[in-house]
């Protein structure tokens, strides 16, 4: 019994610990995601030029390359999409 209350004791400040800990990184968070910004001209300059990519990877004749760089020029555009979409509806009210 003496040694059990010893590590139980020891077991239950540690895991009181590791909660602190992770509570004050949980509060950091939202102030770090605040901080991120997007060029959204520099995602559409990208989808140009990824667009140009494939269109001459397309007359070489290298068609699964030109494929794949249309793939990665789409899913930069609906990227840019959601950006805009969630724009406008960041100023409506409920």
């Amino acid at each position: 019994m003496r040694r059990r209350i010893p590590a139980l004791i020891l077991t239950a400040a540690l895991a009181g610990g590791a909660l602190a800990t992770v509570a004050q990184v949980a509060t950091a968070q939202p102030a770090a995601a605040a901080s991120i910004t997007v060029n959204i001209n520099q995602l559409r300059q990208q989808v140009d030029d990824l667009r140009r990519k494939a269109s001459v990877m397309d007359h070489y004749g290298a068609y699964d390359e030109a494929r794949k760089a249309r793939a990665q020029a789409d899913a930069i555009q609906r990227r840019i999409n959601q950006l805009e979409k969630a724009e406008r509806e960041a100023g409506r009210r409920f």
